[in-house]
């Protein structure tokens, strides 16, 4: 079985490689892990599953950062989502079996918390948009990028996982310098946040809590990143996990 992972940011995908790899392109990093940049949001995330599948992989993962919805999660806390929902309010399974193996496998090194994931279609800045999403969804945390992957995988009769720390907590609201830096493809402009900042240096300290909390979630997935051949070889060898 071939993993296909759809990383959206530059940032999660020095989680799994050193390797160099072109937004909207894939490389292996492995013999059985096909790694693809996506950028942000659902077309994005679309457009990489697809290619990862036309490469040969034969089951994918939607990797990287999320925001939480439930107040229990903290920044570094590690999602596995066990049902997804659009932002139509769509539900999508995950398959049971690579999910349930999988999470036994990560508990031994890591907790592990599942529930529901729901799309956003754009950056959720506050904390009210979040605690919203939260009562209308009854997902425990959020991203741009993972239902889009998972329908891919559901046209193709794959298997899915979303594998997702937590960056901000449901209580925070992210500086106002993201969202003005952010561009149309959704990448945050240095000179745009550099802008930002020197005509409002009080965000400062706001964006350097984000910075630690974005640490804090990606050394949970480089943690996580080293049971990914193990995840993998699931459907390829019998385990007493099944």
């Amino acid at each position: 079985m071939i993993s296909g992972i759809v990383v959206a940011l530059p940032e999660e995908l020095a989680t799994l490689t050193s390797k160099r790899i072109d937004k909207g392109h894939c490389v292996f990093i492995a013999n059985k892990l096909l790694v693809a940049y996506s950028g942000t949001g659902s077309k994005n995330a679309q457009s990489a599953a697809k290619l990862l599948i036309t490469k040969g992989a034969t089951q994918l993962i939607s990797w990287g950062c999320a925001a939480a919805l439930s107040a229990t999660l903290k920044s570094g806390d590690l999602t596995l989502a066990d049902t997804l929902v659009d932002s139509q309010d769509v539900e999508i399974d995950i398959d049971s079996d690579w999910h349930r193996y999988s999470k036994a496998l990560l508990a031994q090194s890591v907790t592990v918390h599942t529930g529901r994931l729901a799309e956003s279609l754009a950056i959720v800045s506050s904390s009210k948009e979040k605690l919203q999403m939260q009562s209308i969804t009854g997902a425990i945390a959020l991203d741009m990028e993972s239902i889009a992957v998972a329908k891919i995988a559901k046209c193709n009769a794959v298997p899915f996982l979303a594998i997702r720390a937590i960056v901000d907590p449901v209580t925070m609201d992210l500086p106002h310098a993201i969202e003005y830096a952010e561009n149309d493809q959704g990448d945050i402009v240095l000179s745009r946040l550099l802008l930002f900042l020197a005509l409002h240096p009080f965000e400062l300290p706001k964006l350097i809590k984000l910075g630690l909390q974005f640490n804090a979630a990606k050394k949970t997935l480089k943690a996580v990143s080293q049971h990914l051949n193990n995840i993998s070889e699931f459907y390829h060898s019998p385990s007493v996990l099944r």
